[in-house]
């Protein structure tokens, strides 16, 4: 395997996958897909199209990827009661799903390129295919949000991705849409496990917003597993969430 990182996006993003002839030129044309969605939708940089979308750009001269995102944006608020909602005072900050769209894209993109052995990781949220290069499923810490340097559960996970929410790395940065001043502050950080990054990401997100009752909502969910630790380091997890710990 060979192991490569690069920040964008504002965070590290890994890529592990065997060491093939091509495998360079391969990581640098996933480095380059993250680097464009950056660009088109990091609502730090001025000119990005979600700066432009959200300074009044007419929807004619939206492009296909930023229609398709927030669709799938108000989609996920849809299938969330309204948890999931990227407009907070009047700006479309659609991050809270783009990133774990991008790795499924990313993913996705490996599989075109004939790799079926991969782990892809942006800012803590992973999608990984296959085996590790010992040949097992892929081994993957979830932290001790009350100290970084503990791993208090492991998890093997194969062909599925993983997503944690929560205040211990960024702050409180999610919030309830429904009171939008008072953010969540039962729940410290919550972990989804799902077939994939996309829906794993975007869940997380919204069932981080919904507070302890979170892992309720998270549990109900076809395919979806997860756990969370609240404010006083009581962790409850989702009823198939055991297959998953090594």
């Amino acid at each position: 395997m060979i192991e490569q990182t690069e920040v964008i996006m504002g965070m590290p993003v890994t890529i592990k996958i065997p060491k093939t002839i091509n495998a360079e030129m391969t990581c640098a044309e996933v480095f380059a897909y993250f680097r464009a969605v950056d660009d088109r939708f990091s609502t730090y940089k001025k000119e990005s199209e979600i700066s432009r979308v959200n300074a009044g750009l007419d929807e004619a001269k939206w492009s296909d990827e930023m229609k398709l995102v927030l669709q799938l944006c108000e989609q996920t608020k849809q299938a969330t009661n309204g948890y999931f909602d990227i407009i907070k005072d009047g700006q479309r900050d659609p991050s809270g799903l783009v990133k774990g769209w991008a790795i499924q894209n990313a993913a996705n993109l490996l599989l075109l390129r004939g790799v079926t052995d991969f782990y892809v990781e942006a800012g803590g949220d992973i999608q990984t295919h296959g085996h590790n290069k010992q040949g097992e499923p892929w081994r993957i810490g979830i932290r001790n949000p009350f100290k970084r340097g503990e791993i208090i559960k492991t998890i093997h996970v194969s062909n599925h991705g993983i997503a944690t929410s929560g205040t211990y790395i960024r702050g409180q940065h999610v919030y309830n849409p429904r009171r939008s001043n008072h953010p969540p502050e039962d729940v410290v950080s919550l972990t989804v496990i799902g077939p994939t990054i996309y829906d794993a990401d975007r869940f997380a997100t919204a069932a981080f917003a919904m507070g302890r009752n979170g892992i309720n909502f998270i549990d109900k969910l076809p395919d979806l597993e997860g756990y969370l630790v609240d404010n006083r380091g009581i962790a409850t997890f989702t009823h198939g969430f055991q297959e998953f710990v090594a």
